[in-house]
C-alpha cells in the first residue's frame, strides 16, 4: 500500500491499527473522530484531523489517501464503512500485524483488522469489515461473514461457519464444523460444541443458550 491512510476512530483500535500500519510502513495522515474534545489534538503523535463525516478529508479518500474503520461498534463501523462505499466508492484497507500467519490460499476481503500472532489457515475465508484480535486461530476452511469479531486468544475450529455480525469472545474454543448464526454471541471461555442460532448469546463449558 503506497498512499498514506487515514483511521476512523480514535479508541484502542484506533491506537492498535496506527501501530499496524506504522510497523508496516505505511504513513498515517491523522484520525477522524467524532468527540469534538480530541479534535486538534494529537494521539500518539498523529493529529486528530476532524468528524468523521468531515467533506473535507472524505475527498481525499480513494484519491489520495486510504481509509480504515477503527471502530469495535458494529453498528458505528457499519455506517461508516457504508458511506465510504457508496460516497467515495473505496472499500476500507486491511491492518495486518506483521506478526500475524496467514495461509497462501486464505481469502481476506477488506477493512479487516488481524492483530498480533493472528493465524489464518488453509482456505480460510474472511468477508468484510472482521476484528480479529491477538492470538487468536482460525482453522483451515472456516468462513467468517462480514463484521465478525474474535476474541483475543480464541480457537475457530475447521470449517466452522460465523455469520455476518457473530462475536466470540476472548479464549473461546469453536469446535469443528459447527455453525454460529448472524448476531450470535459466545461468551468468553465458552467451548461451542453445538450450532447456535441466529441472535443466540451463549456461554459456558459446553456453552449453553442464555436467556436475554
Amino acid at each position: 500500500m503506497e498512499n498514506p491512510v487515514i483511521i476512523f476512530g480514535t479508541g484502542g483500535l484506533g491506537r492498535a491499527a496506527l501501530e499496524i500500519f506504522e510497523s508496516n510502513g505505511n504513513v498515517v495522515y491523522g484520525f477522524l473522530d467524532d468527540d469534538k474534545k480530541l479534535h486538534d489534538t494529537e494521539i500518539d503523535n498523529i493529529p486528530v484531523l476532524g468528524k468523521t463525516t468531515d467533506q473535507g478529508f472524505l475527498k481525499l479518500i480513494g484519491q489520495k489517501c486510504e481509509a480504515f474503520v477503527a471502530t469495535d461498534d458494529s453498528k458505528e463501523k457499519q455506517s461508516i464503512a457504508k458511506t465510504l462505499i457508496e460516497k467515495r466508492k473505496v472499500m476500507p484497507t486491511n491492518a495486518i500485524h506483521a506478526s500475524a500467519h496467514i495461509a497462501k490460499s486464505a481469502v481476506l476481503g477488506h477493512g479487516n483488522f488481524i492483530n498480533a500472532n493472528v493465524t489464518l489457515g488453509a482456505g480460510s475465508d474472511l468477508a468484510n469489515h472482521c476484528i480479529l484480535h491477538s492470538g487468536c486461530t482460525v482453522d483451515h476452511d472456516a468462513k467468517l461473514g462480514d463484521f465478525v469479531q474474535i476474541g483475543a486468544g480464541a480457537t475457530v475450529s475447521a470449517n466452522v461457519t460465523l455469520g455476518e455480525n457473530a462475536f466470540v469472545g476472548a479464549g473461546s474454543v469453536l469446535v469443528s464444523g459447527i455453525k454460529i448464526g448472524k448476531n450470535a454471541r459466545i461468551g468468553a471461555g465458552s467451548v461451542v460444541i453445538a450450532d447456535v442460532a441466529d441472535g443466540d448469546t451463549v456461554f459456558g463449558n459446553p456453552a449453553q443458550k442464555v436467556d436475554a
